[in-house]
């Protein structure tokens, strides 16, 4: 258990560092190129990275979560996983290429085609370093890939606020996106000592694909939902508007996605190595569920109530609209370390059939959900998705409950308490806006506000979340 607790721990810092060291940089270099951008160049670049994101799916096809669960992988294994990674991207791009000119007639965005041209090379780049990726996961170690994170930012970010100030447009986003790729896949080359052989087997590409197609294929189901909000927003109103959205996604995106994606990249290898260990099983996932939420509940609704002061001092006053959304799409997005911890479970479980089935039936509701607020506006499809997540956590939380006993409401009694806490402290710093007439101290006197009434509310209720994360930091030091 203490070997356990250790790589945990060691896990859960290193990743944190590197998706804040990294994602901290990327953030301060948006803010500089917001202010020198237009949101429809924001827009533009919203609709080519649709296809990169389903691309990128197709070329990992499940191979990453396949290699990491696998116990008694093989060289072979991983060198037939890098050669199909690598044939897949070269044809995905010549898909893209292809198919340019009719994304662009559809959006009747001339400039679209060569856009997409372009930033699809970045699929290929990215396919050459998807088993390195894998290996350092399998060893929990994210210090390595903190190193190549954090280079590749900075050289990226650099280049892009170079060209954004010299008036290059959209294309400071496509280079940047590129020279990111690049350097991140030859630095994760040049740390890494894993190296392909000239083997390819047959044998072990359907053992990896057997469970790797479904894995795949919810993949591909979560990548089209995620991206079919930018589709119609594109479609149905502007660019600019679709700039205003990718945008507050983003912003929503930082706390959000970056703890889930750290706790969801530590917990997947880490509940691998007990997957047969029921009882210890769920005792472990309830700490994980309940630590994650402990951050991610206060960080979403402390954000949506500083919505306003905080875009208007990050990327000025004529993103006002993109504050209207990300006060929305906060409350929807705070439940994604839920939804990604239950995931986690089937993957360890090898329930990928299971994991399958539960996407397909959340998007055929999703879907429904998206068709009926469309023709009401943007801000109406934003209230849908919090609609979606809800749905989307109880369907979730089904064969959790079958697998562990650790169904819906056994989650929502654990969560409970965060959930009334956190409303509480929303209430109390969204009121700050009123009261305060200066933005700069809307955020500063709402995020002090906000800190005190969560720890002491938190010290009051003895909440044993507190004390996980004393205790974690306690035992790095």
């Amino acid at each position: 258990m203490s070997e356990l607790k250790n790589k945990t721990v060691k896990g859960v810092l290193w990743s944190a560092i590197e998706r804040f060291s990294v994602q901290g940089i990327q953030f301060i270099v948006m803010l500089v190129m917001a202010r020198l951008l237009t949101p429809s160049d924001y827009g533009m670049m919203g609709l080519a990275v649709i296809f990169i994101a389903v691309s990128n799916t197709l070329v990992d096809s499940g191979f990453s979560q396949a290699l990491i669960r696998k116990q008694n992988r093989t060289e072979l294994d991983k060198s037939t996983v890098f050669y199909f990674n690598i044939i897949v991207s070269l044809l995905l791009y010549i898909l893209c290429y292809i198919g340019a000119p009719y994304v662009a007639d559809f959006y009747k965005l001339p400039d679209l085609t060569d856009i997409i041209r372009v930033i699809s090379l970045s699929v290929i780049i990215n396919s050459f370093a998807v088993v390195q990726r894998a290996q350092f996961l399998i060893n929990v170690d994210f210090k390595s890939q903190a190193k190549c994170s954090l280079i590749a930012a900075i050289i990226s970010g650099c280049v892009g606020i170079f060209m954004a100030y010299n008036g290059y447009g959209v294309w400071s986003l496509v280079v940047q996106q590129l020279v990111s790729g690049l350097i991140n896949t030859c630095a994760l080359w040049i740390i890494s000592n894993w190296r392909p052989t000239y083997g390819y087997s047959w044998k072990s590409f359907n053992d990896l694909f057997s469970f790797g197609s479904k894995m795949m294929a919810s993949g591909l189901l979560d990548t089209a939902y995620r991206e079919i909000y930018p589709i119609i927003v594109g479609k149905l109103f502007s660019p600019d508007n679709l700039g205003h959205y990718t945008r507050a996604k983003h912003f929503a995106e930082f706390p959000s996605s970056n703890l889930t994606a750290i706790m969801q990249r530590v917990t997947y290898p880490v509940l691998c190595e007990i997957q047969n260990e029921d009882e210890r099983l769920r005792e472990v996932y309830r700490k994980f569920l309940k630590m994650s939420t402990y951050i991610i509940f206060p960080l979403m609704m402390g954000l949506s109530a500083l919505a306003h002061p905080f875009i208007r001092i990050a990327i000025g006053v004529q993103w006002d609209f993109c504050a209207d959304i990300l006060q929305v799409i906060c409350f929807a997005m705070m439940w994604y370390p839920v939804h990604a911890i239950n995931l986690n479970l089937l993957q360890v479980k090898g329930r990928s059939d299971l994991f399958l089935k539960l996407e397909i039936i959340k998007k055929i509701l999703n879907l429904t959900v998206i068709i009926t607020t469309a023709p009401f506006g943007l801000m109406m499809m934003c209230y849908g998705q919090i609609f979606n997540s809800i749905i989307a956590l109880m369907i979730n939380t089904y064969y959790t409950g079958k697998l562990i006993n650790l169904g819906f409401v056994n989650q929502m009694k654990d969560l409970l308490p965060t959930i009334m806490l956190g409303g509480v402290m929303y209430i109390c710093v969204y009121c700050c806006t009123f009261v305060i007439s200066n933005i700069y101290l809307q955020v500063v006197g709402g995020t002090i506000i906000g800190i005190m009434i969560y720890l002491t509310g938190s010290k009051i209720l003895k909440f044993t979340e507190l004390q996980d994360i004393k205790s974690l930091i306690r035992r790095k030091i």
